[in-house]
């Protein structure tokens, strides 16, 4: 049978909706953006041990003492793992796409309701979107409005869609059709109908409805990570990337808290918008007490007008004795050229990239800049680029490596240069292997490696190279198979089997410091498959030279040794994960009058 060219038609469509309805796309990334800062801005003002004080008392009032006490307890370990900005992020981010999200799904569920011919189009339409994997509408996401939270809040909404419409649907479809028909025969018009009589009686399955969209957000904060959704996802996509247990725990527990604080309270608030939940809540509540006297304190809630009190009580201590929650320090030093201009700097999870792009966040820093670091997949780093997300990135291996992507999007770019080569790419085996110095050897010795060649990310371009041509070449295929995963993923999996002298063949370049680390043998290539050494280049956005032509100028300058290179990597996998930046100070202190000449004023 053909195969059907069914990807060639959507890549079709994809391009024709973006050249004919790109003032669209800006039209909706600006008006989702301007929502997110101002709910962003409007969650990080107060203090973080104040506003959790005042979601402790919106718990205390919703469900009772307990709740608001745990509630309290659970924001305040949020900041203490200094995870809060990260946390409001992510609220914002889930606020945002509930808000669209309702705005969609509440009409179009009460459409179904009374139309049964809508219905039956719907229902198809919300199965392909329920199960669609959700990590495919990122695809046409970062496409349409590049990366960083627009994305990951269409893909949400995309998402979480389906069950608020189903709900709402179900809600209305469930009114008792005999008091429908007595509100009609007294005359009541339909809209009348709707609001006054079904609606409310709806309202506690549309806020279960409510609730499900808000958990589907929550369950896709880690997807948008990926595309620089930032937040607790951004975290937890580093975590992932880095192999940081430590971090990715912290990221989880502090999403678990937001995911029950939000689960009970819009839980509580259903029950409270509705009379007879009200009703049903005030005899559990006296109920219990008749039980368990003790437990009358816990379940007790206050009038709204006491919660209120609480809030300004809150607000007054925290100003009166200074509460501050997590917050950065300063680390400007020299003259301040930037002025606290906003640059943003995209990454991969590469050693030389994470050297190199802290580096040059803490001497931009040093000159007055507010400074953002992305770490991003490969694809979705090119794409912000072009598209004027992000501003620069320092880790383009050319021309071998990224020549998929230069080829794409070269139009777009700005090549600042090489700032370190030449490269190469190369397998490698633990000096232990016998009889395994060049790629031909590997050929009949499939079961002494299990069959696999432990690869990096699938999204850079070594791996294509690899894949396509590197195994054709040495016949290979079918004797191995090359395992998708991340470097920090194929560092632990070199060090274990190092540790235990097992077989093990990895990709790798030079210079890294693994070779430093380990005893290992590069496979020599006698075919040239790898192709000859690349530069690692920094490329930037079209116009970003003429924006800031003092940093396009310091970054054409820029380079460094090898034997500075592999110092700063050595330095950083020193300090530990999650302390990049302190560990550049520390090699910049230890290499005086550098910082002063990278950025030369």
């Amino acid at each position: 049978m053909p195969r059907l060219p069914l990807g060639d038609w959507v890549d079709s469509a994809v391009d024709w909706l973006q050249a004919q309805l790109s003032w669209l796309f800006d039209a909706v990334s600006s008006g989702v953006t301007g929502l997110y800062d101002g709910i962003d801005t409007v969650l990080s003002a107060p203090q973080p041990l104040l506003f959790a004080g005042i979601l402790a008392v919106v718990a205390w009032w919703l469900r009772g003492l307990a709740a608001g006490v745990l509630a309290f307890a659970g924001f305040a370990l949020v900041d203490s793992v200094q995870l809060w900005d990260e946390a409001m992020a992510t609220l914002s981010l889930v606020l945002v796409s509930t808000l669209v999200t309702l705005a969609i799904a509440v009409p179009l569920g009460i459409w179904a309701a009374r139309s049964k011919s809508v219905s039956a189009v719907l229902r198809p339409v919300l199965d392909f979107m329920q199960t669609m994997p959700a990590m495919v509408y990122l695809i046409p996401g970062i496409i349409f409005f590049g990366v960083g939270v627009v994305p990951g809040i269409m893909a949400t909404i995309v998402f979480a869609l389906p069950p608020g419409v189903r709900m709402t649907e179900l809600g209305i479809r469930q009114v008792d059709g005999e008091l429908v028909e007595a509100a009609e025969a007294f005359g009541t018009t339909p809209r009348d109908t709707l609001l006054r009589v079904q609606f409310p009686l709806a309202l506690p399955t549309i806020m279960a409805g409510v609730n499900q969209v808000i958990m589907l957000g929550l369950s896709m904060v880690v997807i948008a990570g990926m595309v620089g959704g930032g937040g607790l996802g951004g975290a937890v996509y580093r975590a992932i990337g880095n192999v940081d247990i430590g971090l990715g725990f912290e990221a989880g527990i502090s999403i678990v808290v937001l995911a029950m604080y939000l689960d009970r309270m819009t839980g509580a608030l259903g029950r409270q918008v509705s009379p007879l939940g009200r009703r049903a809540a005030a005899k559990a509540r006296a109920a219990l007490g008749a039980k368990r006297p003790g437990a009358k304190i816990w379940a007790h809630r206050p009038q709204p007008v006491t919660a209120l009190v609480g809030v300004v009580v809150l607000a007054l201590v925290a100003g009166g004795t200074g509460i501050l929650g997590s917050g950065g320090d300063s680390t400007a030093s020299g003259p301040d050229t930037g002025h606290g201009k906003k640059i943003s700097i995209g990454y991969i999870p590469w050693d030389e990239g994470i050297a190199s792009t802290y580096l040059w966040k803490e001497l931009l820093e040093r000159r007055g800049y507010e400074v953002d670091a992305l770490q991003l997949e490969v694809g979705a780093l090119y794409t912000g680029l072009a598209g004027g997300q992000l501003d620069f990135q320092t880790d383009s291996w050319l021309p071998v490596t990224h020549a998929q992507y230069w080829e794409k999007y070269r139009n777009k770019l700005e090549d600042l240069g090489s700032w370190y080569g030449p490269t190469s790419l190369e397998l490698a085996v633990p000096s232990y292997v016998e009889g395994v110095d060049s790629l031909a050897d590997l050929k009949g010795k499939g079961k002494q490696f299990k069959g696999r060649i432990v690869g990096i990310e699938p999204s850079a371009g070594m791996m294509g190279i690899l894949k396509d041509k590197v195994l054709k070449e040495y016949g290979l295929e079918g004797e191995y198979k090359v395992v998708d995963g991340s470097t920090p993923g194929m560092l632990a999996e070199l060090k274990r089997s190092y540790e235990r002298k097992e077989p093990v063949v990895v990709t790798l370049w030079s210079p890294h410091w693994a070779y430093s680390a380990h005893d290992l043998k590069k496979l020599t290539d006698p075919k040239g498959t790898w192709g000859t050494g690349d530069g690692v280049h920094t490329l930037a956005r079209k116009g970003f030279t003429q924006d800031n032509p003092e940093v396009g100028r310091w970054l054409k300058d820029f380079s460094l040794t090898e034997k500075q290179l592999t110092d700063l990597e050595a330095v950083i996998q020193e300090t530990g994960k999650g302390k990049e930046q302190q560990a550049v100070r520390t090699w910049l202190d230890a290499t005086p009058g550098l910082a002063e000449k990278l950025t030369p004023q």
